[in-house]
């Protein structure tokens, strides 16, 4: 939930979101391209703080700190109030957030299910957002009059306001629960002392850089995601309820996806696995960039929109599964997180303005085919990298110091 207000809202209601604000998408590209410096900045840091801090002060810190910035998002303020809110949003949920909950995952997945405990998590997280979003697009529903595309600018913009107030008290309970259900650990090494002496290891580790551009190439995947509400109006012809809720009964793939990829690499590989998952993306990207309504029928599109989501979410599920495949030590799991993520995240702050950019260039389908064809190409560079990450794991030296 702590990032259902900087990201939920635009992924599950973009359509609304920009009425409202009266944002073109190249603007809203632009926003997340704040809160994307603001987390590039965050990562590296904020891993070593987890190394540093108890994942249950840091997570419950970071969703009350997120919650609270919702209730400043529902007074619509201007665009430059809007971006110096998703810089906040940047820090609240990255800096203290993002190394304490995957070194916590780390942890409980102990030496053998680590793709488990991932997929897991990102099933959860899944199960969560999905839930979540139905619940804040029953509320927009009701907002707003039967025939949705018949909604005046003062009920759009009050069923939006009631979709972020909801987002944000869902946040602020989970910081709460957070705090009272997350165990602090029952040891504290004392390399969290002094954690950043970290970070110049993980550095000198040439296989870790490898896993950080895999998760640039999945990242992206994950990001093209947030145009789907947003392709159901423009190209497939629905009102803005039907389009959030068609990208919210998507991402009810989402807890499937992961705990199938956790344990299909477990059993096998998560490396091949990723490469498997990236091949196939690639494959509907492609076919979606070609694929028009009136020419293709209607529910090969939904087919093939099926397929993307579950290839994405299970690249969720299993890309940190490579840290124990890569062999990082359990006593520089944050700063590792950092640095991969880091480097790994770097779409935060470049797709959406390339994106929103593509889609204005071309309104409608030729603008999402362009879409497309940018994600599959990025697809197939997964496939590459995974071949390199691959080769890089039959060379020891290649692991760095430990």
């Amino acid at each position: 939930m702590v990032f259902g207000l900087p990201f939920h809202t635009a992924r599950f209601f973009r359509p609304t979101l920009l009425e409202v604000f009266q944002f073109t998408n190249t603007q809203l590209g632009d926003l997340f391209a704040v809160y994307g410096i603001t987390a590039m900045l965050s990562y590296f840091p904020g891993g070593a703080i987890a190394d540093r801090f108890s994942a249950r002060f840091l997570l419950t810190a970071s969703l009350i700190g997120t919650a609270c910035g919702g209730l400043y998002m529902a007074t619509i303020p201007g665009p430059f109030q809007m971006a110096l809110l998703y810089g906040f949003w940047g820090i609240t949920t990255i800096f203290l957030f993002w190394g304490a909950l995957i070194r916590a995952t780390r942890e409980w997945g102990g030496q053998s299910a680590q793709g488990a405990a991932f997929g897991i998590l990102e099933g959860g997280r899944g199960v969560v957002a999905a839930v979540a979003a139905g619940l804040m697009v029953t509320v927009l529903a009701w907002c707003l009059p039967g025939d949705a595309s018949l909604a005046s600018d003062e009920e759009r913009r009050a069923g939006f306001q009631m979709v972020v107030l909801g987002y944000s008290a869902i946040a602020f309970a989970t910081g709460l629960l957070a705090w009272f259900v997350i165990p602090d650990p029952d040891e504290v090494s004392p390399v969290r002392r002094n954690p950043f002496p970290n970070m110049l290891l993980v550095v000198g580790r040439p296989i870790v850089w490898a896993q950080a551009a895999i998760i640039i190439c999945a990242y992206c995947g994950y990001k093209g995601l947030d145009y789907y509400s947003l392709y159901a109006v423009e190209v497939l012809g629905k009102n803005e309820v039907e389009g959030a809720r068609l990208a919210s009964y998507g991402a009810y793939i989402r807890p499937f996806a992961a705990l199938a990829a956790g344990l299909i690499a477990d059993r096998f590989d998560a490396t091949r696995s990723i490469g498997v998952f990236f091949l196939i993306l690639a494959i509907v990207y492609a076919v979606l960039s070609m694929s028009m309504p009136g020419s293709t029928s209607f529910g090969v599109i939904l087919m093939n929109l099926g397929i993307s989501l579950f290839a994405v979410f299970s690249l969720r599920g299993i890309y940190f599964a490579l840290l124990q495949e890569t062999r990082t030590p359990r006593h520089i799991t944050g700063a590792a997180v950092g640095m991969i993520s880091l480097v790994g995240y770097t779409p935060e702050i470049f797709f959406a303005p390339i994106a929103g950019r593509i889609l204005d260039a071309t309104p409608g389908v030729g603008g999402f085919m362009d879409l497309f064809v940018m994600l599959s190409t990025i697809a197939a560079v997964g496939v590459l990298l995974v071949v390199w990450l691959i080769w890089l794991k039959r060379n020891k030296s290649n692991y760095g110091p430990v």
